[in-house]
């Protein structure tokens, strides 16, 4: 690593004192073998040994790596690692503050190391996901050329958020969401060790509990609720972390929910495809979930007015007005209240029978499209309001169904492409089964016993 000025002042400062640094930093691995959870990706011989120099040399050189996975799983911590143990030069950037600029400047001391002294450079970028296109093309030439070895670290999916050259460079690692017992091996760790809080304070199960749960997978969150716990107790001259001092200092528990990345979409579609499967429980979880992420309601609103005409349909045609009532609302009231009329409807559609008759229908009536079977409107249903329409044939034949008892008027509606298909299969469920025997009848009157359309 080649720190600045600032940075070496930082660590001298922290070598000295360390409690200046919070307790997530102090508690970093200083080896692979110290890092908890993601054994996956640290197995003898893998790409992150490799980096630090484990597993001897040969002709295959370091890969370049992204590593891919939610906040507090180890990315940065990982690049530490690599940091302190590998015998390569080390440099750090963050795409929030660095540039093409900056890149470049890394990229040529890379080059000179290589050609004036023999050492390699590993970079590590994090959030890579936030450079441009053309900040991350820039990257291409060194990293194809292996004049850097790229650790890039992303909590957004590589597929959306990095360019398919750089992607097809490097090696994709997934990092895993902390389990409670990595959690816990941590915390028991920080509790003990003098880099951390060094046996000042006890922590019993039924805090440490708490703490595992509020973190949720995330060790940078643990770590900083034991730290602020710990504190509070220490303050108060207590030599335990009691329930209370956790809940009284950590106010609520972490949600794992990006609005910009792939929670995003994520949460909302199980949250449309727990209301899909009735499970109200699932969905009422889901809809907590994006509350408590800050979600914008109207985006959960139109979600629900979807999943109104795609999964339920006729089956309740109350579903669709009651999503749209719930939007119109929550467009008028905005959180916190919004909150409550989300549940109406989600819970509403959640128990509501289900039915994608109408999904399907107009799915297979646009294939047919797509596919040619169009052909023009039968003459006898074409506009007769201008003049000359009369000469061409327009309008002419057309029976009124008003004219007719019962409302039916049985003449050829569908041009002759298609005047044999059947698109709308209702289901027997809930008031759909009603119009199962609507359009059973209707059809029969109509002389329309075709075939039913096949969407695929």
């Amino acid at each position: 690593m080649e720190p600045d000025l600032f940075t070496a002042a930082a660590e001298d400062r922290q070598e000295k004192d360390p409690t200046s640094s919070p307790l997530a930093v102090r508690m970093r691995p200083r080896t692979l073998d110290e890092v908890v959870g993601q054994q996956h990706l640290l197995k003898p011989g893998s790409p992150l040994r490799r980096l630090v120099g484990e597993g001897g040399g040969g002709p295959a050189g370091a890969s370049s790596v992204i590593l891919w996975g939610p906040p507090g799983t180890g990315k940065t911590t990982l690049a530490y690692v690599v940091s302190k143990a590998t015998n390569k030069r080390f440099v750090e950037l963050s795409a929030i503050t660095a540039g093409v600029k900056e890149v470049r400047a890394v990229i040529e001391g890379a080059r000179r190391a290589t050609g004036g002294f023999g050492k390699e450079t590993v970079l590590f970028l994090d959030e890579i996901h936030r450079f441009s296109k053309a900040q991350q093309d820039s990257l291409l030439p060194a990293v194809e050329n292996r004049w850097v070895t790229l650790i890039a670290a992303t909590t957004e999916n590589p597929y959306f958020s990095v360019i398919s050259p750089l992607l097809s460079r490097s090696l994709l690692l997934t990092l895993e969401p902390l389990t409670d017992d990595d959690l816990r091996s941590l915390l028991r760790r920080a509790l003990i060790e003098e880099r951390g809080l060094g046996g000042a304070v006890t922590l019993p199960e039924d805090a440490e509990a708490h703490l595992l749960r509020i973190a949720g997978g995330d060790a940078r969150r643990a770590l900083t609720a034991l730290e602020a716990a710990a504190g509070a107790a220490i303050a108060t001259g207590e030599a335990e972390i009691t329930l209370e001092t956790v809940e009284a200092t950590v106010d609520r528990a972490a949600v794992k929910y990006d609005r910009d990345g792939d929670q995003h979409y994520d949460v909302a579609s199980a949250l449309i495809k727990s209301i899909r499967g009735s499970d109200v429980d699932a969905a009422l979880h889901y809809l907590a979930r994006m509350i408590e992420a800050g979600e914008d309601p109207r985006f959960i609103a139109r979600r629900l007015m979807i999943s109104a005409s795609e999964d339920i349909g006729l089956a309740d045609p109350t579903a669709l007005p009651t999503a749209v009532a719930a939007a119109q609302a929550v467009a008028m009231i905005g959180f916190p209240e919004a909150a409550l009329t989300l549940s109406h409807a989600t819970i509403a559609l959640a128990l509501a029978p289900k039915s994608n008759a109408a999904t399907m229908a107009i799915s297979a009536a646009r294939d047919d499209v797509r596919r040619g079977l169009a052909g023009p409107v039968p003459a006898h249903l074409r506009d007769g309001h201008y003049k000359g329409a009369a000469k061409l044939g327009h309008a002419q034949g057309y029976v009124y169904p008003h004219d007719v008892q019962g409302g039916i008027a049985a003449q050829q509606y569908a041009p002759d492409a298609v005047s044999d298909r059947q698109y709308y299969t209702p289901t027997r469920y809930g008031a759909e089964a009603r119009y199962a025997d609507v359009v059973e009848r209707v059809r029969e009157r109509l002389g329309r016993t075709g075939e039913d359309a096949d969407p695929s």
